[in-house]
């Protein structure tokens, strides 16, 4: 059972390592070849959709204990970017071509090729520790970039086309621009809390 679980990851990790490189690629061959911010979404953004509305699979994998990672945390974290990606970009076209996109969709494509690729390496029971150590240090800079330029200051330039299709949206998503900061700060902390644990422990090991 052990094993087939292992298996299961590591094609789940390993597909969602490969759809974000492939998400990145698209978006940066887009900006190279049109030197324009602009094409983001239309670059990658069907592909992001899909990759964002899949992963609720890790809520799953936390829920029935198939990962460590519990159940509160990744809901927060699906949620929200779900929320942004389909009620927000997606539906609404005037923000698609906004600069914000491309900021979110580089700092997600980047952590996440990162994330998933240490989590199919460690499925392997080989993962290097260059890769480690990316893995719980560079969502210091991407965290906060893809969240206050990216997603805060998107559905902030939003608001004046979802005030006009839908007024109680409108309202939800000013209550999620309050709520932002301090469910943004709970999941950073969060991240330094694991960046201890797994770094204290790797660099242990090699003291070792």
């Amino acid at each position: 059972m052990h094993q087939l679980a292992n298996l299961y990851l590591l094609a789940y990790n390993s597909l969602q390592a490969l759809g974000w490189a492939v998400s990145l690629s698209r978006i940066l061959s887009s900006f190279l070849d049109t030197r324009s911010f602009n094409g983001a979404y239309a670059s990658a953004g069907d592909l992001v959709c899909l990759l964002q509305t899949v992963s609720f699979l890790e809520v799953v994998h936390g829920a029935i204990g198939l990962v460590p990672s519990g159940v509160l945390l990744p809901l927060m974290q699906w949620g929200g970017r779900t929320h942004f990606l389909l009620a927000i970009v997606r539906r609404i076209v005037e923000v698609q071509e906004l600069p914000s996109v491309f900021i979110t969709f580089i700092a997600w494509s980047i952590s996440e090729v990162i994330r998933y690729s240490h989590y199919a390496l460690h499925c392997m029971g080989s993962c290097p520790s260059c890769i480690t150590y990316l893995r719980y240090t560079a969502f210091i800079l991407l965290y906060p970039v893809g969240v206050a330029p990216g997603e805060m200051w998107l559905m902030y330039q939003a608001l004046p086309f979802i005030k006009r299709k839908n007024i109680s949206h409108y309202y939800f998503v000013w209550v999620v621009l309050l709520c932002y900061p301090f469910l943004w700060l709970k999941l950073y902390l969060h991240l330094f809390k694991q960046r201890r644990s797994k770094l204290g422990k790797h660099h242990g090991k090699k003291r070792r």
